[in-house]
């Protein structure tokens, strides 16, 4: 039997591609101990549309 942890699935949407205006989305989906970070967390990724590394910030 699998145990039941503190890990949550959230997904990451990039911030500066939101405000650009353009087309599409940047999204990422990762997992999280919500008990050590319970906070909303914002990573460093790569964006394919805008073809730099961005600020993604979880929104679910």
């Amino acid at each position: 039997m699998a145990k039941k942890g503190n890990r949550v699935q959230v997904i990451l949407e990039c911030t500066e591609h939101k405000n650009s205006g353009l087309a599409g989305t940047s999204r990422y989906i990762t997992t999280k101990n919500k008990k050590n970070t319970p906070e909303r967390i914002e990573l460093k990724k790569y964006n394919a549309i805008m073809k730099k590394v961005t600020v993604h910030k979880e929104i679910k």
